[in-house]
């Protein structure tokens, strides 16, 4: 008679080839889990890096604008001639101004210089504006460079003697004695210089654009023919 201390019950669990199995598909999920969350992250960084880039360009170009709508006609004495003259240099890949916005909020005028250099990008140098012209102080200043992705040309807006408005690509204020009345920077993406893509547009509408005691040399109202019409930038 078979009593149950003599059954042969069979037992159930893993081999140590199971165990072997199992450890290796979960190492191998493991693996598969970590290299998707590796690629989520550096997407995730990739994104983030190019939205506080983008962040930093617009702030930079706004900062820009107001600078710009801000201008101020800044005059100083030449000690040579012993006149005075409205301090704004403006080419087509540099210009030079005096603003009544400062990037460091503090009081007074401030000289600001743009200046586009191929393959680099838009510089600026930033100076006090004293009495005189601002020049010396803006050479000796430390340049920073604002938009490393970009190039820059300049285009000023001005009024015919007719009273038809058109651009030029240069504005010399010493001889002129006043402002333009608007100023155009195209920037151009240093990767797409030979095609229309990507280009941004900042037209600056100036303010005060004449100094209350400096009148420019006029005859009917607007300006003589120094004004010959330029290019115009950007089909405008």
């Amino acid at each position: 008679m078979n009593t149950p201390m003599s059954k042969h019950k069979s037992q159930h669990g893993f081999t140590l080839i199971e165990i072997i199995l199992s450890l290796a598909l979960t190492a191998m999920l493991l693996s598969l889990l970590s290299t998707g969350m590796y690629g989520v992250m550096n997407d995730w960084e990739d994104d983030t890096s190019a939205l506080d880039e983008r962040l930093d360009e617009t702030i930079a170009i706004l900062q820009l604008e107001r600078a710009l709508q801000g201008a101020f006609p800044h005059s100083y004495r030449n000690d040579e001639t012993l006149g005075r003259y409205i301090y704004f240099q403006g080419e087509g890949e540099t210009l030079s101004w005096v603003s009544t916005v400062s990037p460091q909020r503090s009081g007074g005028l401030t000289a600001w210089q743009l200046e586009s250099v191929n393959d680099e990008g838009v510089y600026l140098t930033l100076a006090p504006a004293m009495s005189d012209s601002p020049d010396a102080r803006l050479g000796n200043a430390e340049r920073r460079l604002l938009l490393p992705n970009y190039t820059a040309r300049f285009a000023y807006l001005y009024e015919e003697l007719d009273f038809s408005k058109r651009w030029r690509d240069d504005w010399p204020g010493q001889e002129l004695s006043v402002l333009p009345l608007a100023v155009h920077i195209r920037l151009v993406p240093l990767d797409a210089r030979d095609s229309d893509e990507g280009e941004l547009d900042v037209i600056a509408r100036i303010r005060a654009n004449e100094h209350p005691q400096i009148r420019p040399t006029a005859t009917g109202g607007g300006f003589s023919n120094p004004f010959a019409p330029s290019p115009q930038l950007g089909g405008q």
